[in-house]
């Protein structure tokens, strides 16, 4: 990539069509990046972040870990700063689940959360019972996004069990884990957005795990309709001006293509094959994170 194939952003006010979410768990971040950028269309949360943010930290570092309900509400007094902060994109909220969590007991967590903030988008999994709990959702006019897709026929899964919503759905690819194990994350962004071109538009897609400016600008190349950014990534892009990728812009990466399945989305969801290792492998972390937050049962 080279600065003859970007433009640059003449105000950081401008906007890129690609709505930019911050990707974090600390409300102070979010505002820093406010100031930096010039506007924050969303936030997205997550276990792992929550238990990054200053104060839990503090918390638990002096030895005052916390039982699950004062997570819940530490988790409930963040959301709500992070709140009036942001944009139309709203702030994702993610349930806390293992990989034995049913769709009910998500759905319980998910019809509480959603009014802690009147922006809030619900995170579930990407697998059976978190779309199951999607579907549930959608139906009682619930926001959702869902999270840790790493497969084309997870996204179609995501569209066929909420198809029928009152508004729109998000779909989660994490670009980044697809690149650590040696593939082309941003190839699955381009498969989705391409078999989704066939459908009603009611699932946007929203890139996740951005791990370089590279990933981001070609997000805007792709006219990814969402994306949420680490704040270091955010820096790196306010430090060269706000680039933006100009129409002879290319993405080089040296992963392993990943092809475009032709796919019917008028399936039955639970008819796609949504099993992948890397959203076993990420649930198992959120867990890890959620529970080095909580004092020992007993």
């Amino acid at each position: 990539m080279h600065q003859d194939n970007e433009s640059v952003l003449s105000r950081k006010s401008e906007r890129p069509k690609t709505k930019i979410l911050v990707d974090g768990g600390d409300p102070e971040e979010t505002l820093r990046m406010k100031n930096l950028v010039g506007f924050v269309d969303g936030q997205t949360t997550n276990p792992s972040l929550i238990a990054k943010n200053p104060d839990i930290i503090k918390l638990v570092a002096s030895g005052n870990k916390l039982s699950e309900q004062q997570e819940n509400d530490e988790y409930k007094k963040i959301v709500q700063r992070i709140a009036p902060l942001v944009g139309d994109a709203g702030v994702s909220i993610e349930v806390f689940s293992d990989l034995d969590t049913s769709a009910e007991h998500m759905l319980r967590q998910g019809e509480e959360m959603y009014g802690w903030i009147p922006n809030a988008y619900i995170k579930y999994p990407c697998t059976s019972e978190g779309l199951r709990a999607a579907h549930l959702s959608v139906a009682r006019g619930i926001r959702v996004n869902i999270t840790l897709c790493f497969s084309q026929a997870q996204a179609a899964a995501v569209y066929a069990a909420t198809k029928g919503t009152q508004t729109p759905v998000y779909v989660s690819p994490f670009i980044g884990r697809l690149d650590g194990i040696g593939q082309n994350g941003m190839d699955l962004i381009k498969s989705i957005k391409r078999m989704f071109a066939k459908g009603d538009g009611h699932v946007l897609i929203l890139a996740a795990s951005i791990r370089s400016l590279e990933h981001l600008l070609c997000c805007f190349f792709l006219g990814t309709e969402l994306a949420t950014v680490p704040t270091k990534i955010l820096e790196q892009w306010a430090a060269k001006k706000f680039p933006m990728p100009g129409p002879d812009f290319v993405y080089r990466s040296s992963g392993i293509p990943i092809g475009y399945e032709d796919i019917d989305l008028e399936q039955p969801w639970e008819n796609f094959a949504i099993e992948h290792e890397l959203t076993r492998t990420g649930i198992q972390k959120f867990v890890a994170d959620y529970q080095a937050t909580l004092g020992r049962p007993g």
